[in-house]
């Protein structure tokens, strides 16, 4: 149940967020016909841009580790057994991934907060407010962080991935 509900809000993030991709991508291209077919380009495009890539890239680590899409050296465990494979796969989020995303966690709600306190804007063109990016750092960090006890319930329980 619980393993569900994790990959299933992370399931659903990761295909809200990925829509986001769509937005910028139009973004983009209306400010380049602006800027050399009009001669006019926007002041606004590039900051809001740079600013949705930003929360879809953090957004989505979740989402692609629910769909073990990260990178993964696996030259030294292809010739483990399923069992040994097992232990150094919870080892490896016990001893590296938890500590991470839990420093990751509280060090950006930390670095929101502070944005957030101080009306955090860009130096850009426009002034756009930073606090929600690093809000979603923050987010962000906390999916992941329970998309990684959904990994290490299943490989405790030997359960491959569950379709949302």
């Amino acid at each position: 149940m619980l393993i569900r509900l994790i990959d299933a809000v992370n399931e659903a993030v990761g295909r809200l967020v990925s829509v986001l991709a769509v937005i910028f991508a139009a973004i983009i291209i209306y400010d380049v016909v602006l800027r050399y077919v009009f001669e006019e380009p926007t002041r606004w495009a590039f900051d809001v841009t740079k600013q949705l890539f930003g929360f879809y890239f953090v957004m989505l680590g979740g989402y692609a580790l629910r769909h073990r899409a990260h990178v993964q050296v696996d030259i030294l465990t292809e010739k483990l057994s399923p069992g040994v494979l097992r232990i150094v796969e919870a080892a490896g989020y016990v001893i590296f991934f938890f500590p991470f995303t839990w420093v990751f966690l509280t060090r950006s709600w930390e670095f929101a907060m502070r944005s957030w306190n101080q009306g955090e804007t860009t130096y850009g063109a426009i002034q756009m407010p930073v606090y929600p990016l690093k809000m979603a750092m923050c987010v962000a960090a906390g999916l992941l962080l329970i998309q990684g006890i959904s990994e290490v319930l299943k490989i405790i329980l030997d359960r491959k991935e569950v379709q949302a």
